[in-house]
């Protein structure tokens, strides 16, 4: 699935791997789509997002994502979509994420009809699963694709930002499309436990600073607290470190790039980088602007190594949070 936001892997996978069979439901996953607690007495629902707003009449039964987080978030909700995007950074072969395949078995669901994978949204596919409402709320689609798409069903955009949607927003709003407002709470206040808990057992991490980058075909980029892993982050006791707004040329919203002369600048407690393989782990830890920064020097840097472990907060929903909680907490606690 394409992502014209250069962060969604970021810029990083618009190099490295730009990240980002059937055409319906059976009878059995229509079942489970309604099920679940579902109160069809929410309906009419109205929706507000960046494109004006969206009226839902009634209460919807295939349900098509695209983008990210929204499926995630409509599994989690007990409803299986008949169609969702095509994932080739962290996916599968079929392009379907570890926590979205593990949910799928956990449900006992067939998997999706899998959107075309590629640079432009597929009307076509999407309009062959005949939904009854399709679900971008975290995307990039423009408002040009957002009334084609509301051609094929009701469609609800993201609210301000392009992909910039915070994953609690994405959990409420499609818990509202889909007439389970309460539920959607409820999972939102357990994630939430579930995060807050593991984090108090590693108070070491509790008000560090941190700087998060990625080097990649000539670009350092250093995230921004607007990029979801930088929220990922912080919701982790966290802070930011002041280095990266001193550095911040103003370029984008959620990152901003440096010159490797001035890596070393780039000061905290902790530095994470990210790399898909060992040997682009090893090919940064190398550099010699790499050996200057005192995080460094010091062993405090923290490496994310691995394409399902970067996707899973690139970025973070209710499904992936979980998913790749430990790990992340172990390797920056390593740092710490």
């Amino acid at each position: 699935m394409r992502s014209t936001r250069p962060v969604r892997l970021v810029a990083p996978l618009a190099v490295a791997a730009l990240l980002v069979t059937g055409c319906g439901s059976s009878e059995s996953d229509t079942d489970s789509s309604a099920a679940g607690g579902s109160s069809s007495g929410a309906f009419p629902v109205t929706i507000e997002h960046t494109f004006g707003e969206t009226v839902i009449d009634e209460q919807p039964v295939d349900v098509v994502t695209w983008g990210f987080g929204s499926t995630d978030a409509a599994l989690a909700l007990g409803v299986v979509p008949v169609a969702i995007p095509t994932q080739t950074y962290g996916g599968d072969a079929e392009g379907v994420l570890p926590w979205i395949g593990e949910k799928l078995d956990e449900m006992g669901a067939e998997r999706p009809t899998m959107l075309p994978d590629g640079d432009e949204v597929p009307f076509e596919a999407i309009a062959a699963a005949q939904p009854d409402v399709i679900l971008a709320n975290y995307s990039g689609i423009t408002e040009e694709e957002y009334r084609t798409l509301s051609e094929i069903a009701p469609t609800v955009a993201y609210p301000g930002e392009a992909w910039a949607t915070p994953w609690r927003d994405v959990v409420t709003t499609v818990g509202q499309a889909l007439g389970k407002a309460e539920e959607a709470e409820q999972l939102v206040a357990d994630t939430d436990k579930v995060i807050s808990d593991a984090a108090a057992e590693h108070p070491e991490l509790q008000g560090k600073t941190v700087a998060a980058v990625w080097d990649t075909a000539g670009t350092f980029y250093v995230y921004k607290p607007a990029d979801a892993r930088v929220e990922f982050l912080t919701d982790l006791g966290l802070t930011v470190a002041p280095s990266v707004t001193a550095l911040d040329s103003g370029e984008s919203t959620f990152y901003t790039t440096i010159s490797y002369e001035q890596v070393p600048e780039l000061t905290s407690d902790i530095l994470l980088s990210y790399a898909s393989t060992p040997e682009e782990a090893a090919t940064f830890d190398a550099q010699p602007y790499t050996q200057l920064m005192p995080q460094v020097q010091s062993g405090h840097h923290a490496t994310m190594i691995g394409t399902e472990a970067i996707a899973a907060v690139s970025p973070p929903t209710v499904l992936s949070l979980t998913y790749s909680l430990d790990d992340y907490l172990q390797v920056l606690s390593d740092a710490a």
